[in-house]
């Protein structure tokens, strides 16, 4: 896909700390399908950041079941623009199984992925 309108509507522009990221309206289904990390890459480069914070409902359906891959292309893409992502995803509202823990323990080793309960730990993240 193109960089269109469509791509402007579904992210806002936010800031803390002085520094600026894209955020997804909650709410909302953003990705249906892999390819649609594409989307993000795009809206960052337009807006000229490299951090999102989305909520878990603007992910995937598969998103948070490994077996389904979708975490890992979409992780993978953003990381291979240098596009860090903080995903808010309130207790009890999603299940994922093990083996996504396991990636939120993996991830933390790096600098292009976490997982926060609410939306302010994921804002000063994006900050740093």
């Amino acid at each position: 896909m193109g960089s269109d309108r469509r791509s402007e509507t579904l992210f806002t522009l936010a800031e803390e700390g002085g520094y600026r990221f894209l955020e997804g309206a909650p709410g909302r289904q953003l990705l249906r399908r892999v390819e649609d990390a594409s989307l993000l890459v795009e809206a960052c480069g337009s807006s000229d950041v490299d951090s999102v914070l989305l909520y878990a409902e603007n992910l995937t359906a598969g998103f948070f079941d490994l077996s389904s891959g979708e975490a890992g292309g979409i992780l993978q893409k953003l990381r291979n623009y240098r596009v860090r992502l903080a995903v808010v995803c309130l207790p009890g509202s999603v299940r994922f199984n093990s083996r996504f823990g396991e990636l939120v323990g993996e991830e933390k080793r790096g600098n292009y992925f976490r997982l926060f309960e609410s939306d302010h730990p994921a804002r000063d993240w994006l900050s740093r």
